[in-house]
């Protein structure tokens, strides 16, 4: 089977982390954690530019590690177009290097705000800053021609939309001949 690569992206504090956690264990699929909490939670939340390119460049190159062992699925915990939204957010424009950057999953789940925003120190869009964040991820998809899927609800609604969208896509996938 050529293998799947499903990212998560969406804003802060709407499940990502969690569903691709118990999905990944569920479907005996290969987790890609967000390389970006990792960086916040050990190097703060200053977020320059630099910073962010590492994070981004950094991710990139565990994602390839990853896929270079062809797994039937990969699931993504976030992806460049988050590293450059986030770019925008904090430095109110576009980064050319981060733009560059391909966005390389087979399908994207984009997690509404529809859910309550919990504080965890590294969070940082709240309120009206959220919204504004979904505005500029559904601008990054759309500036890049990725089509999303959008997951919303309650967390099992959530789960439900998430596990469809990836059987979905797994039972179309074509067949190696092995």
């Amino acid at each position: 089977m050529t293998g799947l690569h499903i990212c998560f992206t969406g804003v802060e504090s709407t499940g990502k982390t969690r569903l691709a956690e118990r999905l990944s264990r569920r479907f005996g699929a290969v987790l890609m954690p967000e390389y970006g909490r990792e960086y916040a939670e050990s190097m703060g939340t200053d977020f320059t530019p630099d910073a962010l390119r590492t994070i981004a460049r950094i991710h990139a190159e565990r994602r390839q590690l990853l896929l270079a062992a062809r797994p039937r699925l990969l699931i993504e915990d976030t992806d460049v177009v988050t590293t450059a939204a986030w770019f925008r957010m904090v430095h109110g424009r576009r980064d050319p290097a981060l733009s560059a950057l391909p966005a390389a999953a087979d399908l994207y789940l984009l997690f509404a705000p529809d859910t309550p925003w919990v504080a965890d120190g590294t969070r940082q869009f709240v309120g009206r800053d959220r919204l504004a964040f979904q505005a500029v991820i559904e601008d990054e998809l759309a500036t890049r021609n990725i089509e999303p899927t959008v997951i919303m609800g309650n967390w099992q609604q959530r789960e439900k939309q998430v596990v469809a969208a990836l059987t979905h896509r797994l039972d179309s996938q074509p067949q190696s001949a092995s």
